[in-house]
Order: C-alpha cells, then sequence, then structure tokens
C-alpha cells in the first residue's frame, strides 16, 4: 500500500514520465478497489514465487530479482483484469511505477531484516546450536555451509564421525567429539538445539535411533541426502513420469560460467588499473626508497588443478625473507601447513603498511590477465603447503585462486587452515556472480577493518 501511494505521487503529483490532462485525472479514491486487488494478488504471487514464507539466506539479488519477478507477474495480471473490465481509464504508468516501488520497499525491508538477524547473530541471538552427525562428504559439505554462511545463524558444535581419524581430529575450533555411539552423552553433556544427520543411508538403523533420541530429548533433527556422497551442486534431479532421476553436473566454475568469470574479471582489472595506477606507481616508489631489494616479490603458488605459476606481488619484506623464515619458523601462529606470524621481524615499514590493506597484493592483477588467477577465488598456496593436503583439501584446487575470497572476507589469517579450506571448497561449489559480487562488497570492508592482515 504504501509503495501504492508512492507511485500515485509520482504518477499525479510529481507527473513524472508525462503530463497528466486534468480532465483525466482520476482521483486516489477510485484507486481503492487497484490497490485491495495488488495487496490480493500480490500476496498470492509471492507465496507462489517461494518469497513467504520467508526464507533467511538468500543473496540481496536473488531476493531482488524474485520480488521483481513476482511483483511485475502480480502487476501484468491486474492490467489485464484492468484490460476486461475497464471501469476506467487507469494509468498503464502508475502500474509500472508501483511495481518499481514495491521491489524497491520489500526488497529494502528485506534486506534490513537480513542485516539485522546477522547483528543480532554476531551477539549470539537466534543462533542454533548444531552437531554433526557423520562428517564425510556430506558432512563437510554442511559445515563448510554453516561456515561460510553464518547470516543462516548455524553455530556448528561439533562432530561425530565412526571413522577413526575423522572422529578424533578436530577441525579449526570445531570439535571432533568421537565416534557416533558418543552421541546420547554428547546431547546430555552439550547444549544441542539441532541435530544434522548425514550418514550414508545404509546406516539406516542408526539414523533411526538417532531420530527416536532426538525426539525423548525435544531437538530438532535433520537429514542431508546421502546422494552417494556428491555434493549438493553436482547433482541434478529429473522428473521420468513421477519417478526422481538423479544425474551429476559439472562444478559451478566450468564452460559458459567461466567464460562469464573470466569477461568480468579483465573488466575489473582494467577498472581497477585506471583508477589505481597512481597509487601502485607511488607504492614503488615507497618499496625502492625504504630498503634495498627489487620492488615486485615473486613465489611460486599452486594454481588451477595443482598447475604452479609465479605470483606477483609488492616486496613487502626484506630481500632475504625465504632465507630467514626457518629462524623464525618456532613462533608460527598458523595451524596446518600455513605460516602466519602477527609481527613479522621480516616485514619492512612500507610493507607492513601495504599488508595491512592488502595493497600489496595488487601486482597480481597481472596474474589475472594471464589467466593464472581470478579477482575472486580459493586462496594461492605454496607448493609445500600443497604437499600436506589430505585428501579432502585438494577438492580447492578445482578452480583459479583469487586476490581475494570468502576466506578473506571472514577471517583472513585469523582463521585456522582447515577452517580456510572449508571456505574455498564452498566457494569452489556455489560459485556465481551474486557471490562475487558479495565477496568484493565485504572484502572492501574487510581491507578497511585491517581484520586478519599480518
Amino acid at each position: 500500500l504504501l509503495a501504492f501511494a508512492t507511485a500515485y505521487y509520482v504518477r499525479y503529483e510529481l507527473q513524472l514520465g508525462r503530463l497528466v490532462d486534468p480532465a483525466n485525472r482520476v482521483g486516489i479514491g477510485a484507486y481503492v478497489p487497484f490497490a485491495v486487488l495488488l495487496v490480493i494478488v500480490s500476496l498470492l504471487s509471492y507465496r507462489f514465487s517461494g518469497i513467504y514464507p520467508y526464507r533467511p539466506g538468500r543473496s540481496l539479488v536473488e531476493e531482488t530479482y524474485t520480488i521483481g519477478t513476482a511483483t511485475t507477474l502480480a502487476v501484468v495480471i491486474l492490467s489485464g483484469i484492468n484490460l476486461i473490465y475497464e471501469p476506467l481509464s487507469y494509468s498503464r504508468l502508475l502500474f509500472l511505477y508501483t511495481a518499481i516501488f514495491v521491489t524497491l520497499f520489500l526488497g529494502s525491508s528485506r534486506f534490513a531484516l537480513g542485516q539485522l538477524r546477522s547483528r543480532l547473530r554476531g551477539y549470539g541471538i537466534g543462533v542454533r546450536q548444531v552437531l554433526l552427525v557423520g562428517f564425510g562428504d556430506v558432512g563437510r559439505m554442511v559445515m563448510r555451509t554453516a561456515v561460510a554462511r553464518p547470516e543462516l545463524g548455524y553455530q556448528v558444535v561439533g562432530f561425530l564421525d565412526d571413522n577413526p581419524v575423522r572422529g578424533q581430529t578436530n577441525i579449526g575450533p570445531y570439535r571432533a567429539l568421537g565416534p557416533v555411539a558418543n552421541f546420547p552423552a554428547v546431547i546430555e553433556q552439550e547444549a544441542i538445539d539441532n541435530v544434522i544427520i548425514c550418514l550414508p543411508w545404509q546406516s539406516h538403523t542408526t539414523i533411526q535411533q538417532l531420530l527416536h533420541t532426538c525426539e525423548q530429548h525435544d531437538i530438532r533433527a535433520q537429514l542431508v541426502p546421502d546422494y552417494f556422497q556428491l555434493t549438493k551442486n553436482q547433482v541434478q534431479v529429473e522428473d521420468l513420469n513421477g519417478i526422481p532421476l538423479l544425474s551429476t553436473r559439472e562444478l559451478s566454475i566450468q564452460g559458459w560460467n567461466y567464460i562469464v568469470k573470466r569477461t568480468a574479471d579483465t573488466l575489473m582489472v582494467l577498472l581497477t588499473v585506471l583508477l589505481a595506477w597512481p597509487v601502485m606507481a607511488a607504492i614503488a616508489l615507497a618499496i625502492r626508497f625504504d630498503s634495498p631489494g627489487p620492488i615486485i616479490y615473486k613465489q611460486i603458488r599452486i594454481g588451477k588443478n595443482g598447475k604452479p605459476f609465479f605470483c606477483y606481488k609488492f616486496r613487502s619484506m626484506v630481500a632475504n625473507a625465504d632465507a630467514r623464515r626457518q629462524e623464525i619458523a618456532d613462533r608460527n601462529e598458523a595451524s596446518g601447513p600455513l605460516f602466519k606470524m602477527r609481527n613479522d621481524p621480516r616485514q619492512t615499514r612500507v610493507g607492513r603498511f601495504i599488508r595491512r590493506i592488502s595493497l600489496d597484493e595488487l601486482p597480481q592483477l597481472y596474474n589475472v590477465v594471464r589467466g593464472e588467477m581470478s579477482i575472486v577465488g580459493p586462496r594461492p598456496n605454496l607448493p609445500s603447503e600443497v604437499e600436506q593436503y589430505e585428501e579432502w583439501h585438494k577438492k580447492r584446487l578445482a578452480a583459479s585462486p583469487g586476490i581475494t575470497g570468502l576466506w578473506q572476507v571472514s577471517g583472513r589469517s585469523d582463521l585456522t587452515f582447515d577452517e580456510m579450506v572449508l571456505l574455498d571448497i564452498y566457494y569452489v561449489e556455489n560459485w556465481s556472480l551474486a557471490l562475487d559480487l558479495h565477496i568484493l562488497l565485504r572484502s572492501v570492508q574487510a581491507v578497511l577493518g585491517a581484520r586478519g592482515a599480518y
């Protein structure tokens, strides 16, 4: 109704688009039937389009597109009704303005609601404490999604798995709580709101026991279909006269998606170079006068499908930094194969500044031009780090590494190695232009806040 009132004001008071002949001016009271029908038809359209009930977790682009499509459908239906009955000459421009303002207002309210939910969940309000039962490929897929999408409100307390290695190995801050047989003891000891069962279907007897135990303790239980340990983006469901057929499809960044992403990368490089070349020139001069050594530092990194390449950065450390790494190896603050220090003595004065706001990575635009990297993607790892990968870590090599990524906007160096890998694999499996845009916008915030930058 607010959108309709605004549209009426714009059309008849501001007379935007075309002047209104006083003889054809229609009072707002005559539009009351239209407004009532607008509410009814819009609600039905939103219901069938999946806008209602509200589902958190959809991106702003996806939400706006869905609202816009459903609103347009509702207005088209009303226009058709108007043409058939013609009780009076309604303004077609008013219909158009109504569709625009409904999409704008409803999209803005959904965005504000999402931001409020995220802010409250940052304070622990509305967050569900989740226990994963089963930590194979499917369980890790669920973990990746929970870590990458905190706005969904799932906080993983830990996981159970009968594999003797997985069931005893923590993943960053996420605790391995032993075999599935520990389930009754764990839900007694921990404050669990949600249990997500990620076991293969052949474990149906165990699954039934888990569901029964959850029901007794008033804990919400959910099942993730095993799909033969395929990720959700690799499974396509088709219908054969009511019979569901499951087939596999390519990962997200392949085929036309790769061409679209590559085109977007090229345009981003051109725009960034046009805007940032004075900054790059100033950094080069500052490095030259600050310390002896080359301006550009190159290092072998591992790219898509395990292919090595030279990664370029502005030099932020002394010239012999690699040779001195062993001297400070015992001061490593990172987990897994990574090496990170908050106050690395090898950093130069200029280097400390440019690393803090990630300006040292600007030369990687050249890697993007060469097709070795992307603007957004997984973190490029060193060969020595890749050598220590577990089998499930290798999935992150299915995409070109990026200058920024989910790992950067989610904490950068403050993340554990396993958390970084979980985020990278989530990105590989769920890529879209909307996700890239979301990461780029959050990257600006992360760089300005300098969280985890050292």
